[in-house]
């Protein structure tokens, strides 16, 4: 799917905030979806946030250096400061937090359940 959208991100005749839509409403709850099985291991996580900047780098283009005049890709800590978002590791943290908390309270509710019929 990030694919079929490339040409979109690194449009110039896409504005920005658009971009970040596609990447909010599209990309995003497809590669939550797809990452929901997988234990999050380092290597994972690392690989996530690469995707992730790689795909806020196109969406922002090259910038220009005040210094040495010269265009340069952003820097992470440019990007994390462009997109207020949390980044996408938190996020399937946080729904894999919710998930085993879900799954403790049903756990709770059937040994409730049960222990008070006979």
């Amino acid at each position: 799917m990030y694919h079929s959208v490339q040409n979109i991100l690194s449009s110039s005749l896409v504005s920005k905030t658009i971009k970040i839509k596609i990447y909010r409403t599209i990309i995003l709850p497809i590669v939550l979806y797809g990452c929901e099985s997988w234990s999050l291991t380092m290597r994972e996580e690392r690989r996530l946030r690469v995707f992730e900047n790689r795909a806020f780098r196109r969406m922002c283009g090259l910038k220009r250096d005040e210094v040495t005049e010269e265009w340069r890709k952003l820097h992470n800590e440019e990007l994390s400061d462009l997109y207020s978002s949390p980044d996408i590791v938190r996020v399937i943290k946080s729904r894999m937090r919710w998930a085993g908390h879900v799954v403790g309270m049903e756990r709770v509710e059937v040994i409730q359940g049960s222990g008070g019929e006979t």
